[in-house]
């Protein structure tokens, strides 16, 4: 697809790097970071980069990352610590940064296809990869090291809560209109108009890549408010509850039925069941995500039963979901074929007609492209530090000493959802890593303080304090 971008929007993306300079001398280091990575996400240009040599593509994900990490080093002076204190979590982050080497070394041949043949993967592809991950690692890195305290969780909370309220505006907008909202600020629309139109209305599309990117949003936004309601003081809670019923109205209106789903599961949890419940729940979550693909490739995921039920309540998207399943049955078997490394960019990991070369297959969700260009180490580099955080909160949460905050297990669960949802769809963004490096640094400080507290009970049994004689 073809976008021509004005000259506005190029002037924020180059703009940016201010804007985090103005966030940070303002704000506190955590909200700094927090709207640095967010506001980026919500404001810039979607698809529009700066294509410089050498350097990777400078876009709305990469700048908001590379400027936070300029800001700590050079204007908070802070030293940062990249690695994470467990083994697993650094051969993660290696496999994450290193893995392309191997999948360019292993995809040098072209693929052959009518018309014109897949060219194979070159050295320069490795190091523009390996580049672009570390960068997409940085609010993960950052997060750990600012938001790791039940308060920078909070602020994240009302960050989300707030942008959901302020984004709610130009969506009701596009929901009546119809999403122009790109078109008249950057010049041009970032997708397939068709697919925004649903339900004899629109899909709000504002300055993200799709109508999904928008409606998950929402659903953070309304998940963020009912927390914040429940932990609030009792003064506070009217106008916290009519702003969760009001982004519920929002998410609704949205026409999406995963994060609607979502909320209708999550909202129960977080309103009523107890901290240690939602993070063991988040950490479940997340152990049936990173196992996907073989359940998938075991026949185990009810693929008949969920297609039934889509059937039940509306043909139309039962068509979309058939369609999806069996494209990426076929995507599977692709992946297949080179298992370990996958099969690198350029197109060369769908599927092709032998006779015309038009392509026939989508890759949506965030598993299968990942499954089919960097292969099973890739994916377990992606998922597995995903789901490192909440495994880890999960193994705390056994034991009696930890006490959760519901900022902590709130965002436990929203990060669980994002891992949900990314098996539909491609939603992994710069605020996924953002709660992913927050709790992990949270993970980390519980396993601390309970060694600590073991190592403390047992010097006190080995060596017990003279007792008192009572005459």
């Amino acid at each position: 697809m073809q976008i021509s971008p004005n000259a506005f929007a190029w002037l924020m993306l180059l703009a940016w790097p201010l804007v985090a300079l103005l966030l940070y001398r303002r704000l506190t280091p955590d909200r700094a970071l927090i709207w640095t990575v967010l506001g980026g996400y919500l404001l810039l240009p979607p698809l529009a980069a700066l294509d410089l040599p050498v350097v990777p593509d400078l876009d709305k994900a990469s700048i908001p990352n590379l400027a936070a990490l300029v800001m700590v080093l050079f204007v908070l002076r802070d030293r940062l610590a990249l690695l994470p204190q467990s083994s697993v979590g650094k051969v993660l982050i290696a496999l994450f940064i290193l893995s392309p080497f191997a999948t360019v070394l292993t995809n040098t041949d072209p693929v052959p296809r009518v018309g014109d043949d897949l060219q194979g993967m070159r050295i320069y592809d490795s190091i523009a990869a390996v580049a672009n991950q570390a960068i997409a690692l940085l609010p993960f890195f950052l997060a750990r090291r600012y938001l790791a305290t039940p308060v920078a969780m909070r602020a994240l909370l009302v960050a989300l809560m707030a942008a959901g309220l302020a984004y709610s505006l130009p969506m009701l907008v596009e929901m009546r209109l119809s999403p122009q909202m790109n078109v008249w600020v950057y010049g041009y629309f970032q997708h397939d108009f068709f697919q925004t139109i649903r339900f004899g209305g629109y899909r709000p599309v504002v300055f993200l890549p799709h109508g999904l990117w928008v409606a998950f949003l929402a659903l953070m936004a309304v998940l963020a408010a009912l927390v914040l309601f429940r932990a609030s003081p009792p003064e506070r809670r009217p106008r916290l509850l009519a702003a969760a019923l009001y982004l519920m109205a929002v998410l609704i209106l949205c026409k999406s039925a995963g994060p609607l789903v979502y909320a209708l599961g999550l909202a129960p949890l977080l309103l009523l069941a107890p901290r240690r419940l939602q993070v063991l729940a988040a950490a479940v979550l997340a152990v049936l995500v990173v196992s996907y693909p073989l359940l998938r490739g075991a026949h185990l995921v009810p693929l008949d039963a969920i297609l039934g039920l889509a059937d039940h309540l509306d043909a139309n998207r039962a068509y979309s979901l058939r369609f999806r399943i069996g494209n990426e049955e076929q995507l599977l078997a692709r992946a297949a074929e080179r298992p370990l490394f996958g099969w690198g960019g350029y197109g060369r990991n769908l599927l092709y007609d032998p006779f015309t070369g038009a392509g026939l297959s989508i890759a949506d969700g965030a598993w299968i492209i990942t499954l089919g260009i960097y292969g099973w180490l890739g994916y377990i580099a992606l998922f597995g530090l995903l789901a490192l955080p909440l495994l880890a909160l999960g193994r705390e949460a056994f034991s009696a000493r930890a006490a959760f905050s519901p900022y902590v297990s709130a965002v436990a669960l929203i990060l669980a959802a994002n891992m949900v949802d990314m098996l539909p769809n491609a939603t992994l963004i710069p605020f996924t890593w953002l709660m992913a490096g927050a709790l992990l640094g949270h993970a980390e400080a519980l396993a601390v303080a309970r060694r600590a507290a073991a190592e403390a009970e047992r010097r006190r049994r080995m060596h017990p304090g003279p007792q008192r004689t009572v005459l």
